[in-house]
């Protein structure tokens, strides 16, 4: 029998309400020790939370959710306490003397959800993003994911890999009579199809995964073409020294912002320039790695005739900056002219990128996804070799099902469950 787990499942700390998380077999059992009679299912009452000398903890609201109707799959309690520090400790102190029962550790509720199938691992990794998101498009992935859209995707493609693979092996195993005379045209055909919606994920699989990280953009030019004093306008505060002496800014610096729900992380790099001083030779040449590397590179030129010093790609953004010094068109970083206007630039380009996204956000979906397209080019080329290569076409669709299997974790899913629940908190 599995242990009854605890946990505080509200943020620590002084709060107005603190919930209060129990699952498994004893967590009614000991809502009913310490609070007497218990509510009915999925009404939330109240109860007094006594100690084991019968002295008032707090008064508390209680609600029950019987298995197999909770989250975890399991009985679930949830307290619902004053939020302060003490009451919680109280309460927390109140299960520990029980018999039976252990204190959660980081994801264990959300573990159990995926032992008892109430949630896969695709599913799981959505719930981490969404618990960790900053921004309404990291919301709304996440949620996404949770929902189980990436689920669907996979039983679909599952279901039509299984139509190839029987057909294939209908050919081996049954007279001819027994079946179609040519599957190969319908075989190609699932497989084509699966392969199509496969290469569309992985072209989307960066754009989420920039989604949950966040977008980079750096800020690129030329020494005192005023990068810094741009960077610390976008900031709204004094990220970076601004100085009129050239090659100030030896290091890249980093800002994390939200742009129209957007996650961006603005660069500020070392001006662009050829420098005998050494330290400063460093601060370039990670200028330039940090801007190749970059989603969208911002190029800040002060006079007409000055050219990007970098490669720049199709959508980069190209802006004359000191405008209240120089005039025209373009930004000042000193007075904010021209800042909306670059803000709206940046966020249609990454809006535009953005639409791209698919529900595979992680190196491991994208990883299982190629694995599964190679395997059906591999089934692909066997297929045209005819019957006599029918079986080992069958196993290579069969090898694809299984990466797919993987992708939500109903194989090989113990590698990773490590790495996910690292960042969980302890009540999910």
């Amino acid at each position: 029998m599995a242990e009854t787990i605890f946990a505080l499942s509200s943020a620590p700390g002084k709060a107005g309400v603190a919930v209060l998380r129990l699952s498994g077999p004893r967590a009614f059992a000991a809502t009913e020790r310490c609070m007497g009679a218990l509510p009915e299912p999925r009404r939330l009452v109240r109860r007094d939370l006594r100690d084991a000398g019968g002295e008032l903890i707090d008064e508390a609201m209680v609600v029950l959710f019987p298995a197999p109707r909770s989250f975890t799959g399991e009985d679930v309690a949830e307290w619902h306490l004053h939020g302060s520090p003490a009451v919680v400790r109280a309460a927390l102190a109140r299960l520990s003397a029980l018999d039976g029962l252990q204190a959660a550790g980081p994801g264990d509720f959300t573990r159990r959800a995926l032992e008892n199938d109430r949630l896969d691992l695709t599913q799981v990794e959505g719930l981490g993003d969404l618990l960790d998101a900053e921004t309404e498009a990291q919301r709304r992935q996440a949620v996404r994911v949770l929902s189980g859209a990436m689920t669907q995707k996979v039983e679909q493609w599952r279901g039509q890999l299984l139509r190839a693979a029987a057909l294939i092996e209908a050919t081996i195993d049954f007279a001819d009579e027994e079946v179609p005379e040519d599957v190969t045209d319908e075989v190609l055909q699932l497989m084509a199809d699966v392969r199509e919606s496969l290469e569309a994920e992985a072209r989307g699989s960066r754009v989420a995964e920039r989604i949950r990280d966040g977008f980079e953009v750096a800020i690129v030019g030329a020494p005192n073409a005023g990068k810094s004093t741009l960077l610390n306008m976008l900031a709204g505060r004094d990220a970076a020294i601004t100085s009129e002496v050239a090659g100030t800014t030896r290091d890249v610096i980093e800002v994390r912002m939200d742009l129209a729900g957007l996650p961006v992380t603005l660069l500020d790099t070392a001006g662009l320039r050829e420098t005998k001083d050494p330290v400063e030779s460093i601060g370039v040449a990670r200028a330039r790695n940090r801007a190749a590397q970059a989603d969208l590179r911002v190029w800040l030129k002060s006079t007409e005739e000055e050219g990007p010093l970098v490669e720049l790609q199709a959508d980069d953004i190209v802006v004359r900056s000191k405008v209240d010094l120089y005039g025209g068109e373009g930004v000042s970083g000193l007075t904010g002219a021209g800042i909306d206007a670059l803000v709206d630039q940046i966020v249609d380009v990454l809006s535009n990128r953005a639409k791209l996204v698919q529900t595979a956000t992680r190196a491991r979906h994208l990883e299982a996804i190629r694995r599964a397209s190679a395997t059906l080019e591999a089934a692909v080329i066997l297929v045209g070799r005819g019957p006599e290569a029918a079986d080992l076409a069958a196993e290579e669709i069969r090898a694809a099902i299984r990466a797919l299997e993987a992708l939500v974790g109903r194989i090989d899913v113990e590698d990773v469950l490590g790495e996910i629940f690292a960042s969980f908190c302890v009540g999910k």
